[in-house]
């Protein structure tokens, strides 16, 4: 298999997902979004779409930097908005985050980042009910099926209009979006502690992990014939066992009937 299965008609992408936006908003009674911006690919994808969807004075982006860690990523995003013409919002994290851990100094770093998602998002919701905007979602189809994001965190908003799009797919439209080249060269990281990137932490690039998602998911192969396609086991056994574990993340929570 190669990139060429991938390939996406960015043209035609960028006005389906522009009319995905303009008609969620619309049937659910709003006229403008709010959004994080974190100086990566995401979400500078989808807040480039819904300017054109809304234009950008109905598009708040909310920058969340932890403290100094994170001073690089939110001067990219101040950076990208002011390019965009949008309204911004910065607020440190830091205070708040080391207010909880303060009695807990035993918490790693996955339990720290993944408290740092929440309360980004948990920001966001607020501003979304002072604003009278949605809260539209950055995470793209990778990060959903290989579960990459926390559970009421990144992976809670009303609306995402990428996440029928694979990271490789995303990095097409950017480009075709005309996203600057200090945000298409920046390496894909969540920004949860310092050092951490999403390929390290997933052990595979972006590339390969997308090649394989799109045979095992879009072209339902099973594990005897991605491995004929060339994948190694290791890697088939990772990514499907991912898949499987953290599908509960995209599901709403079980309710008892009676």
């Amino acid at each position: 298999m190669n990139m060429k299965d991938l390939s996406i008609i960015p043209g035609a992408v960028r006005k389906k997902l522009i009319g995905f936006i303009r008609s969620t908003c619309a049937v659910k009674g709003f006229t403008k979004v709010v959004l994080g911006i974190s100086g990566g690919l995401d979400s500078s994808v989808v807040a480039s779409l819904s300017v054109l969807a809304l234009g950008n004075n109905n598009v708040l982006g909310v920058i969340m930097p932890y403290g100094a860690h994170s001073a690089k990523s939110a001067q990219a995003a101040k950076r990208f908005a002011a390019g965009l013409r949008i309204k911004t919002l910065t607020i440190d994290i830091k205070p708040m985050l080391d207010a909880y851990f303060r009695t807990d100094i035993t918490a790693d770093n996955l339990r720290r980042g993944n408290k740092m998602a929440r309360e980004r998002m948990s920001i966001l919701f607020d501003l979304s009910h002072k604003n009278k905007a949605l809260v539209i979602g950055t995470s793209n189809r990778t990060e959903i099926l290989v579960g990459y994001g926390t559970i009421y965190g990144d992976c809670a908003y009303a609306l995402n209009p990428i996440s029928c799009l694979y990271k490789t797919q995303l990095r097409c439209l950017a480009s075709y979006l005309g996203i600057p080249s200090f945000i298409l060269k920046k390496a894909p990281s969540a920004d949860l502690w310092p050092g951490q990137t999403d390929e390290g932490e997933m052990g595979y690039a972006y590339r390969d992990i997308d090649r394989l998602l799109f045979c095992m998911m879009d072209k339902k192969m099973n594990n005897r014939q991605l491995f004929l396609e060339g994948f190694d086991k290791d890697f088939i056994h990772y990514i499907r066992d991912r898949v499987k574990n953290n599908k509960f993340k995209s599901q709403l929570p079980i309710m008892a009937k009676l």
